[in-house]
């Protein structure tokens, strides 16, 4: 959870960035460069909280805190690629 956390974090400081390089009137470069950055740091976070999700059900398939069936687990990954 804290490295998903972080991750939040580290996008949200770059959507900050990017925030403020449009009110300078930034070039399109580094605009495209900072929001290319806050893509990533927001895919890698949804990476991690469906492979976090993906190793629970694996490791303890009869959780009744496994409520997300492989099916919805895929259905969730494939919605990030």
């Amino acid at each position: 959870m804290r490295k998903i956390l972080n991750r939040l974090r580290r996008a949200q400081g770059q959507l900050t960035a990017v925030i403020a390089a449009v009110e300078n009137g930034s070039d399109c470069k580094t605009v495209v460069t900072q929001l290319a950055a806050v893509s990533s740091a927001l895919d890698r976070a949804g990476f991690t909280i469906v492979s976090s999700a993906m190793r629970r059900c694996v490791t303890t398939p009869n959780d009744p805190d496994n409520s997300l069936t492989v099916d919805e687990l895929e259905k969730l990954f494939l919605t990030l690629a």
